[in-house]
């Protein structure tokens, strides 16, 4: 509710009457759901990889005009993360024909995004991203602290351009403290802030989630601060320097498992899929695959063993009466159960689970999860067309309002897709647009 206010209430400023235009015409052009909220905010986009593009991606679905700022010859690392990636279509641009295919890692994160080329290590590249500064609501960034400021790029040097820019920073350990300066990576993250230590079977060494989650959940802490941050500019007429970074995140991540260490001193441990205090309540072999099993308490328990296993007598053994007893006789109830399992099929087990009240699920690979009946049933898949690679399918978001979503109104880009029409947008001519691009600045 707040959010679609900004444009009402007059946060944005800094944008030309083109823009403007486009925005209302966006904005009336969408008739289902909510009109998208973020329109007429523009997002200096200057993140790569994972943590910065989830966020920029956000905010580009609620109708901001994220403008990502890439390096001019090779863009967003994630470019050449391939394979796999989408095959070339025949009507690809030429002006596009010496680029790689594009890798389906970079197309995961950056739909509705317009893609700028600028070295602004060049004094004629920073003077594009003063321009681009002095017209934008918020930038991102996820810079190794202090790397933006020595190339007159930092908080400071923007602010003083834009007194009321949004101006967030991710960085691997924050803008502060002895690992201000060290590079941030998922995977280290995980280990150093504990989430390594608790994932992987208890007999096994620790192991890290099966995708990149620390990154992703920095997004969305960067993302939500970023809208605080825009409402704070419309209260005060300041700017605000948002610090987000994966290692706090993390932390905050360990959720329950830090306050058990925070308020009691308990250490955490592996458990695999098990719960250390709920049995059963895990993951159990069938004969051709696996279900997700979660028996949470008693009356669930008796019907898992009457109904589903058709062994009653597992409910009435004193050893596993409550769940206290259980947790106590893990192992022998695991192996009981697992036993009755493991003589039939994931299908047989499935129907006999539907419908009694005992939490379960199978386990899915991939091709499997998005042919779920759920995933057609709520349109969460999305086919867009790219200039590149033609139609494409995509995770569509995954917030609806009032039933709808926000609409993909751009592919991913292409490098460099949209440098001449940004330029253009920031008062450069013709002229001096091809001799900026002659000389490799853009």
């Amino acid at each position: 509710m707040i959010l679609s206010k900004y444009r009402a209430l007059g946060v944005v400023t800094h944008l030309n009457s083109r823009l403007v235009r486009r925005s209302l015409i966006s904005t009336q052009s969408n008739d289902q759901g909510i009109p998208p909220p973020l329109t007429g905010i523009r997002v200096l986009d200057l993140t790569r990889v994972l943590a910065g593009p989830s966020c920029t991606m956000l905010l580009a679905d609620m109708g901001a005009d994220v403008i990502k700022v890439e390096e001019v010859t090779r863009g967003d690392d994630t470019r050449s993360w391939l394979p796999p990636s989408a095959p070339v279509s025949q009507s690809s641009p030429k002006e596009s024909s010496h680029l790689p295919p594009e890798s389906a890692y970079f197309l995961a994160v950056n739909r509705n995004k317009r893609s700028i080329t600028v070295n602004f290590k060049d004094p004629a590249g920073l003077e594009v991203m003063q321009r681009l500064v002095r017209s934008s609501d918020v930038l991102v960034e996820n810079f190794i602290a202090g790397k933006l400021a020595g190339m007159g790029l930092g908080w400071e040097d923007c602010k003083a351009l834009n007194p009321r820019l949004v101006y967030a920073s991710i960085t691997g350990y924050g803008q502060t403290g002895p690992f201000r300066e060290a590079a941030g990576y998922d995977v280290i993250i995980e280990a150093e802030a504990g989430l390594m230590h608790i994932t992987g079977e208890h007999d096994r060494p620790p192991s890290k989630v099966g995708v990149a989650v620390t990154d992703l959940m920095t997004g969305l802490y960067a993302h939500g601060a970023i809208l605080a941050g825009l409402r704070s500019v419309q209260h005060t007429g300041k700017g605000v320097w948002i610090d987000c970074n994966l290692f706090e995140t993390q932390l905050a991540g360990l959720a329950n498992i830090a306050s058990n260490y925070l308020i009691a001193g308990k250490e955490a441990s592996r458990h695999g899929t098990a719960h250390p205090s709920i049995v059963p309540y895990q993951v159990f072999p069938c004969k051709d695959g696996f279900l997700m099993i979660g028996a949470g308490n008693d009356k669930q328990f008796r019907l898992l063993a009457e109904r589903i296993l058709e062994k009653p007598e597992l409910a009435d053994d004193a050893r596993f009466l409550n769940n206290t007893m259980r947790v106590a006789n893990r192992e022998a109830l695991v192996d009981l159960i697992t036993q009755v399992l493991k003589r039939r099929e994931r299908d047989y087990w499935i129907n006999r689970f539907t419908g009694l009240g005992v939490p379960f699920g199978p386990i899915n690979n991939i091709q499997q999860s998005f042919a779920h009946p759920q995933v057609g049933a709520r349109q969460a898949t999305v086919e867009v067309d790219h200039p590149r690679a033609g139609k494409i399918k995509m995770v569509a978001p995954p917030v609806t309002y009032n039933g709808k979503r926000m609409p993909v109104r751009r592919p991913p880009p292409w490098l460099s897709q949209h440098t001449k029409e940004v330029m253009l947008e920031l008062g450069y001519s013709q002229d001096e647009i091809a001799g900026l691009r002659a000389r490799q600045i853009i």
